[in-house]
């Protein structure tokens, strides 16, 4: 019995974003992080958006009950889909955070089973299953 596992290409937990600052507003951040406040412009950034989120915790979490959204990660198999087409039902992808579709899911069988992809955060899936969902991704 080998103790070798093969190591899987681990996803990223994290979205790259850009943003756009006017020159007072970085020179406000970058005389912060030069004194020492922060580590980096990131971390600057990383800070203000947490404290905002964290002030409105409430709206969010109300909202996501009024939506009906599953919050963090949601992960979509082979298993789950062919569930779903064998019972006749859809699926109404609604998440905050991160949804995945599982590679080996086929844009026929994601077809047959997913009704709407609402997703907050980030959606991964294969250039084929984001095609073939196009019109039923908001």
């Amino acid at each position: 019995m080998s103790n070798v596992r093969p190591i899987r290409d681990k996803a990223p937990d994290s979205e790259k974003i850009t943003i756009n600052l006017g020159y007072v507003d970085l020179g406000r951040i970058d005389l912060l992080v030069q004194e020492g406040f922060y580590s980096n412009r990131t971390d600057l950034i990383r800070t203000a958006i947490r404290n905002q989120l964290a002030s409105h915790v409430d709206a969010v979490e109300k909202s996501i009950e009024r939506h009906t959204m599953e919050l963090g990660l949601r992960d979509y198999s082979v298993a789950d889909l062919e569930a779903l087409r064998d019972a006749g039902e859809m699926l109404h992808v609604k998440v905050v955070g991160l949804a995945r579709i599982a590679p080996d899911v086929t844009p026929e069988l994601a077809r047959q089973t997913i009704g709407s992809i609402t997703v907050l955060g980030a959606l991964q899936a294969s250039k084929d299953i984001k095609a073939a969902l196009a019109d039923r991704i908001t």
